[in-house]
C-alpha cells in the first residue's frame, strides 16, 4: 500500500502545471516529463494565452528534481540501510575463521619481512618457511628450530637461487618426483606436533615442495657439476680417519669420497650465496621475533 502512494506521488509530481486565474482555456498545454513540457519551466499565463518562462537554470532544476525524487522514494533511507549491512557484513567476515584467508588469486594485504631484487618477501612467508623447517617437511631433513630473523635470511637465500634459475633457465622438476616428495611432506606435516601446521594449506606444502626441488636441481647443474675430489685426497682421509683412535668401523673408499664431495658442494653453495648476495639488492624491513 505505501509503494503504490508513492507512485501516485511520483505520477502526480511529474504531470503537474502550475497555471495562473488567467489561463486561457482553449490554449493547449502538453504536461509530460518534468514540469509542464518536459523541461524545468513554470507554466504561466499572459492576457492572450499560456507563455513559457525560465525561473532557475537548467542544471539547477535537475539537481532539485533529482533530490526531491530520492525524497519521494525515501531512497536517502535504502542507502542508509545498504551502508549498515554492507558493514554488518564485514564485521562478521573479519570475525570468521576464515578471514585470515584472501580469496583465489588474492593476497590480503600485510607486512613485509624484505625486498629482494625487487621481489617482495612477506612475514607470512617467512612464517611459514620457519614451520616447514621447523617440522622437517623435507625428506633427508632435520628438525630445524629458527627464528624468523634466520627463516628470512634462509628465504632470502632461496629467493636469489630461485632468480638466478629464471635468469638461466636452469633446473626442473620431474612431477614423478615432485608427487612422492609432495605426499611425504603432507605426512609429516601433519604428524608435526607444531601447532603452525594447522596454518598451512595443503597446496601450500606441495608449492614449497616443488621450489626445494627445483632449487636443489639448480645447484646440481650451477656449482654440484664443476666439483670434483681427488683420489688421493680421498685416500689421505681415509688413512686418517682409520688410524685415529675409538673411530669405530672403517669405512669404504666409496663412502669417504661421497661425504668428502657432499661437503665441497655444500660450501661451493655457500660460497655462491655470499657472492650472489653481495651483488644483489635486498632491503630488510623490521621483524620482531614471535
Amino acid at each position: 500500500m505505501k509503494l503504490v502512494q508513492r507512485l501516485a506521488n511520483i505520477l502526480a509530481f511529474e504531470r503537474r502545471c502550475i497555471r495562473s486565474s488567467g489561463v486561457v482555456p482553449h490554449m493547449p498545454i502538453r504536461e509530460h516529463g518534468i514540469g509542464c513540457s518536459g523541461y524545468p519551466r513554470e507554466c504561466v499565463s499572459s492576457g492572450s494565452g499560456a507563455q513559457v518562462r525560465r525561473t532557475l537554470p537548467v542544471r539547477l532544476h535537475l539537481r532539485a528534481l533529482l533530490a526531491r525524487r530520492i525524497d519521494a522514494l525515501d531512497a536517502s533511507g535504502y542507502l542508509r540501510d545498504a551502508t549498515l549491512r554492507v558493514a554488518i557484513l564485514l564485521v562478521f567476515l573479519f570475525l570468521s575463521p576464515g578471514a585470515g584467508r584472501a580469496a583465489e588469486g588474492y593476497r590480503i594485504y600485510e607486512s613485509s619481512a624484505a625486498s629482494v631484487n625487487g621481489e617482495v618477501l612477506f612475514v607470512s612467508d617467512v612464517v611459514q618457511e620457519a614451520c616447514f623447517l621447523g617440522c622437517a617437511a623435507m625428506r633427508g631433513t632435520v628438525k630445524e628450530i629458527l627464528s624468523l630473523r634466520e627463516a628470512r635470511d634462509r628465504l632470502i637465500l632461496d629467493t636469489l637461487a630461485l632468480q638466478e634459475q629464471r635468469k638461466l633457465l636452469l633446473g626442473s622438476v620431474d612431477n614423478v618426483t615432485l608427487e612422492e616428495y609432495a605426499r611425504e611432506a603432507e605426512s609429516r606435516m601433519a604428524a608435526c606436533p607444531s601447532p603452525c601446521r594447522r596454518e598451512v594449506a595443503t597446496g601450500e606444502t606441495r608449492e614449497w615442495i616443488r621450489r626445494k626441488l627445483l632449487i636443489r636441481d639448480f645447484f646440481d647443474r650451477r656449482v654440484a657439476v664443476f666439483v670434483d675430489v681427488k683420489s688421493d685426497d680421498v685416500e689421505k682421509e681415509l688413512a686418517r680417519r682409520s688410524s685415529a683412535p675409538g673411530s669405530g668401523p672403517k669405512p669404504t673408499l666409496e663412502q669417504v669420497r661421497q661425504e668428502m664431495l657432499d661437503e665441497r658442494i655444500a660450501q661451493e653453495i655457500r660460497n655462491w650465496e655470499t657472492r650472489t648476495a653481495s651483488k644483489s639488492r635486498v632491503i630488510l624491513s623490521p621483524m620482531e621475533d614471535r
